[in-house]
Formats: C-alpha cells, sequence, structure tokens
C-alpha cells in the first residue's frame, strides 16, 4: 500500500504517504523502495518528497493485479465512472474560467454567483453518483473506501463559500480526490490515462 500511496499522490512527503493509507512504518518501506529502484526522494522550489519511477508503478502494478479478484466488477464501475470523470473536467474548467463576450479564455473571478452556482450543481450531481461507485469498489477493493466522503467534504467546503476547494491541489479538493480516483481506477485496471 505504501508504493499505491505514491502513485496515487503523485509526490508527497512521508507524512502524507502514511496518512494516504493510515499506514504505520512508512518509512522503513520507503527506504526498502528506494534501494530497490522502485521510489525516488527529490527536492525542489522548496519541497521534498517521493515518487515512483518507472519500476516501482511496474512492482506497484503487478501488486495490484495480484490483489484483483474481480476485475470485470471493476471495469463496469469504470465504464460508469468515464462519463462523470468528463463532467468532472467540464466542471473544473468552468470553475476556471468563465467566457466572456470580448475574451474566451477569462479567467473566472467568481463574481458571478449564478455561474458558480450552475458549476457546483454539477459537482452535487457527480457527488450522487460517486456513493454508489464507491460502495460497489469497496466491495470488491476496500481500499476504495472513503473517495465519496472526502469528495463530499471537499464540495461542502467549496458550497460553504471557500473556492480553493474545487480544484486546488494543495488541498483535498473535488479535483484532487476524483484525480485520486481516477488514478486509482486506472492502476487496478492497468490503464493509462487516455484508454
Amino acid at each position: 500500500m505504501v508504493l499505491h500511496a505514491v502513485r496515487l499522490l503523485g509526490f508527497a512527503d512521508t507524512k502524507a504517504i502514511a496518512q494516504r493509507f493510515e499506514l504505520q512504518g512508512v518509512e522503513d518501506a520507503l527506504k526498502d523502495a528506494e534501494a530497490r529502484g522502485w521510489a525516488t526522494y527529490s527536492s525542489f522550489a522548496g519541497t521534498s518528497g517521493w515518487s515512483l519511477t518507472e519500476a516501482g508503478r511496474t512492482e506497484n502494478e503487478r501488486l495490484l493485479k495480484a490483489e484483483l479478484t474481480d476485475p470485470d466488477a471493476v471495469r463496469k464501475v469504470y465504464a460508469e465512472f468515464l462519463p462523470l470523470n468528463g463532467m468532472l473536467q467540464q466542471a473544473c474548467t468552468d470553475w476556471q474560467l468563465r467566457p466572456t463576450p470580448t475574451d474566451p479564455l477569462a479567467a473566472n473571478d467568481h463574481t458571478d454567483s449564478e455561474w458558480d452556482a450552475g458549476v457546483l450543481h454539477e459537482l452535487k450531481v457527480i457527488d450522487g453518483a460517486l456513493g454508489s461507485i464507491t460502495a460497489r469498489l469497496t466491495e470488491v477493493l476496500p481500499r476504495f473506501g472513503g473517495y465519496d466522503l472526502r469528495f463530499s467534504q471537499a464540495l461542502a467546503r467549496a458550497t460553504a463559500g471557500e473556492t480553493a476547494w474545487v480544484d486546488r491541489s494543495d488541498v483535498d479538493s473535488c479535483h484532487r480526490v476524483w484525480f485520486e480516483l481516477h488514478e486509482d481506477l486506472l492502476a487496478t485496471l492497468n490503464l493509462h490515462r487516455g484508454d
């Protein structure tokens, strides 16, 4: 699960990796993964963290394949996930951009409450579907638990006026939770973005 947490987070410090799946002994596991060439520790722009190497991604996929006993169930859920993924992408785009007559790529300054309410409505539709998706995935693989709760919590904060909770990557925003879920599904099914 340590390798998988690193994969889902992309680049994270030891504490964040441990928190992702409430893991113990993470530092030793990460050093072991580094010694095996599966993970690397790096620093840039004032941050430090772990990321997977290609060999680490391959090992993570091998372990996930061994864990998966019902790939058809996950594939069925993934097929239902994809249309929602398109909705989420559009909602995040609409949260970031609000076209004007003179600028189709104008940044959304969040002064148009009707526009933002429309985006939040789309996210509520996604939130409503996510509970069922997460429940069915969790029946097959318990590690999928919690995505729906995290998404709902982020959406509640966004609805309360905390705009960062829609799409920022430095908080557990709707977009960040969704990105992790998508990556988890892709890794589990040994797919790549765009497949």
